[in-house]
């Protein structure tokens, strides 16, 4: 009788590579676009005026009171998403790729506990541009997590 780290490794056999990777892809790029929110607040800005507003220094119109809070407000978004795909990434490199079925299981719940209430806020606030961004990275997740799925023994 096969033990459960034989089974697991059985399990992760069949999870194509491609999709592994793609994961690994997503989640880096997350944490490097979490790292440019905290680090780059000039770029920040400038990039969620364009995306929100479609002219590069409409944020700051809004007067320069309102600049370290926006700063504030984007750093810690930023450091927030640094913290959220290291916590993807331990996951995807530990119960995820020992085919345990709660690392697929938190990826999936993670992303939905992030993907819902930011894009009923996004939508909410009239700033669908967000919803916009969320459903590309939600799409870039939930495309290998959906591949997946059969190797973790799920339907």
């Amino acid at each position: 009788m096969p033990t459960s780290p034989e089974i697991a490794r059985k399990t992760i056999d069949l999870i194509s590579p491609f999709w592994f990777r793609w994961l690994q892809a997503v989640t880096a790029g997350t944490i490097l676009f979490g790292l440019a929110l905290a680090a780059l607040p000039e770029l920040t800005r400038k990039g969620f005026s364009l995306m929100m507003y479609g002219e590069v220094g409409a944020l700051t119109t809004f007067g320069p009171a309102v600049q370290p809070y926006l700063t504030l407000a984007h750093g810690v978004m930023g450091s927030v998403m640094v913290g959220w795909g290291l916590a993807l990434w331990l996951t995807l490199h530990g119960p995820f790729n020992r085919g345990e079925r709660h690392g697929w299981n938190l990826f999936v719940l993670s992303l939905v506990g992030w993907f819902v209430p930011d894009t009923i806020v996004s939508l909410w606030t009239g700033l669908w541009p967000n919803a916009v961004l969320n459903t590309v990275f939600g799409l870039a997740f939930a495309l290998p997590l959906v591949a997946t799925r059969a190797c973790f023994g799920m339907r």
